[in-house]
């Protein structure tokens, strides 16, 4: 398996969230404005250059709600870590998962009031597009076809007479998915990275915050492979950490729901 790792290419941030997990077991980071605190003072202006380098569009994403999407992918990345369910990954499935929670609101566009229910297709087409900067392969088909996926998977979307508010087209999902595989490869690392960061708002997992377009029992068995659901499920899981890991009573029935959820996925994945 060609895999780039995270740890190689992004060093200083890797070595960041090991130090927030460091604070957060130290009682030094107990709540989300510590949290912020943190993470705005790591953020420079030269870092955020950086970061902005690596990762096209970072400033813009941060720019939103004073930088409250920035804040909430290094609560991920800081409860990833600390999740029993990524511990048990593999090595190259780690590095996986830090590729997909770097990515998964890469272009995320925070309203207060507003839901970006579009935002995990537009942040899978930001995943596409750079991860063969970080080295990831790609397939002879990719330079045909990135721009014609990309227009493809930023134009599935619905607007109901009853809601404003564009929402995934689920109907679009298998064209979008196997451009996926045509742009890097069956189950090519950069392919996982993008179906996850592209999906990870598509499984219900929260009663409490049910999903703008969940996938059906029988979508589920047919896009969730079993090699994507850990990873879905360290995703999922890890994106609940990132609002509730300072509010312990919703933190653990949040854990509770989607550990149930995901026994349940399993059972359709392999029927």
């Amino acid at each position: 398996m060609n895999l780039p790792a995270f740890d190689d290419r992004l060093p200083f941030l890797n070595q960041f969230i090991l130090a927030l997990v460091n604070g957060y077991h130290a009682g030094r980071i107990d709540s989300w404005d510590a949290l912020d605190e943190k993470v705005k003072a790591f953020f420079t202006p030269e870092r955020m250059e950086q970061t902005e380098s690596l990762v096209p569009g970072w400033k813009k994403m941060t720019s939103y709600s004073n930088g409250i999407t920035r804040t909430h992918v290094m609560c991920v990345f800081l409860g990833v870590f600390m999740l029993p369910e990524f511990e048990a990954l593999t090595h190259a499935e780690q590095q996986t998962a830090k590729w997909i929670v770097l990515l998964h609101d890469a272009d995320k566009i925070h309203l207060r009031g507003k839901k970006d229910a579009m935002h995990a297709f537009r942040s899978g087409v930001v995943a596409a597009k750079i991860l063969p900067s970080f080295g990831f392969p790609v397939t002879d088909k990719y330079h045909d076809l990135i721009q014609i996926w990309s227009e493809l998977t930023l134009n599935a979307f619905i607007v109901r007479d009853d809601d404003a508010t564009p929402k995934p087209d689920n109907q679009k999902l298998p064209e979008i998915l196997s451009g996926i595989d045509q742009l890097f490869g069956l189950d090519a690392p950069a392919s996982l990275i993008a179906k996850v960061v592209l999906l990870h708002i598509s499984l219900d997992v929260d009663p409490f915050y049910p999903t703008p377009a969940p996938l059906t029992d029988e979508e589920i068995k047919r896009f969730i492979t079993p090699t994507l659901l850990p990873l879905m499920k360290v995703m999922m899981m890890g994106d609940n950490e990132g609002w509730s890991l300072f509010d312990p009573d919703t933190r653990q029935r949040q854990k509770r729901d989607a550990l149930t959820a995901f026994q349940k996925f399993y059972k359709i994945i392999i029927a």
